[in-house]
């Protein structure tokens, strides 16, 4: 016989999402169980990205992505602030390096201006190298509110705050599977050293990677279709120093924004994601290594706006993995949130292909699921 356990709030994932949403509850007076199977919080997509806050340019208006990014952006820099959590507001610019890039950068800064994206500015070439001088580009575009962060301390600080309120984060700890009661609320199956069960009257599917697996896996009167399918990312740094002071991105490509130059918070660059189709969606296959031999195309794409790189600069770093919605047949390019309104289970929430800018997003995303949650 496993022991039974109850608690208000479960959430299954421990990544920057599924710790924002149990720190909302927590702070609300939720008693809060967010649950994880590996062993360390935000193991994937949550540590395996630029640490970017984005500003909101680039999502189709009235789109999840949209409204939840900008707010997202605003409560997060507040947040950093408040926990003294390290980031910084050192903007980026968007450039294009050919006449079809022009066009498409002016139909991104068009796309801001209806978005309601502040501080987005349309540059020349000669403007944009007033900014940064060793930059090429014909054209750009200036966003003053995208900046960097310490994702790891914003979300050991959600953990603090959870813990701090009664709830708890335990970590080696998979979740089975679920089921709905009949008057109401959830019994939780879990596995790991103490296999028990937990009754819950919330729960929340923040599983990042393995979210349409858990979707599919709970046992629910409308059972839930979920699919994804996954874009592994890998990133190189750089030996040489940044002569950069701002992020620089190429014009967008399909499945991502680019191999973009990023900068960490001491200042050293590094370069990507680039964009590579897994034919699985099972995230104990994924490899995160490396491969070099993707450093070829990394210069070339660099060189297009960064002629300056040196040679045998680029060392391969780290790779991550995106969780995009629906097939690649049928993709879903905005996040999926399926809510009791959805489908007519209360008190059940899935966060499905929660990709970028999920990292800018998870405060606000937090915040969506909540009220709809406690309606």
């Amino acid at each position: 016989m496993s022991d039974t356990y109850e608690t208000d709030l479960v959430v299954i994932g421990a990544g920057v999402v599924g710790l924002a949403c149990g720190a909302a509850f927590a702070r609300s007076g939720t008693q809060t169980l967010v649950l994880d199977s590996e062993s360390r919080i935000g193991s994937h997509t949550s540590s395996r990205n630029s640490e970017v806050i984005h500003a909101g340019i680039y999502y189709p208006t009235g789109s999840l992505k949209h409204r939840l990014c900008i707010r997202g952006r605003d409560l997060l820099y507040s947040y950093l602030a408040l926990r003294k959590i390290e980031h910084r507001r050192c903007g980026k610019l968007i450039v294009s390096t050919s006449l079809e890039e022009d066009e498409k950068l002016e139909q991104i800064y068009e796309l801001s201006q209806v978005n309601g994206v502040k501080n987005v500015n349309r540059l020349t070439a000669s403007q944009a190298r007033a900014l940064e001088s060793e930059i090429y580009c014909t054209s750009a575009i200036s966003s003053e509110d995208t900046g960097i962060l310490d994702s790891h301390g914003l979300m050991l600080s959600l953990a603090a705050e959870i813990e701090d309120r009664g709830g708890n984060v335990v970590l080696r700890t998979p979740v089975l599977g679920a089921r709905a009661l009949d008057k109401g609320g959830f019994d939780v199956f879990i596995a790991g050293e103490s296999p028990a069960h937990i009754r819950c009257k919330f729960l929340i599917n923040a599983a990042g990677l393995y979210a349409a697996r858990v979707a599919e896996a709970l046992e629910m009167p409308s059972p839930v279709r979920a699919q994804t399918h996954f874009a592994k990312g890998s990133y190189f740094s750089c030996l040489a120093t940044s002569p950069f002071e701002r992020l620089i991105y190429p014009a967008p490509v399909k499945g991502g924004l680019g191999v973009h130059l990023t900068l960490d918070l001491a200042g050293r660059m590094r370069f990507g994601p680039d964009v590579e189709w897994l034919d699985h969606a099972d995230p104990s296959k994924i490899d995160y290594a490396v491969d070099i031999d993707r450093a070829k195309n990394f210069y070339a794409a660099i060189r297009r706006y960064w002629p300056g790189l040196p040679d045998n600069a680029l060392i391969a770093d780290y790779s991550g993995c995106r969780p995009k919605a629906g097939t690649r047949r049928e993709a879903i390019t905005d996040f999926r949130i399926d809510l009791p309104c959805d489908h007519g289970q209360p008190g059940l929430a899935h966060l499905i292909g929660i990709e970028s800018p999920g990292l800018t997003s998870a405060l606000a995303i937090a915040e969506y699921v909540q009220e709809a949650l406690k309606e």
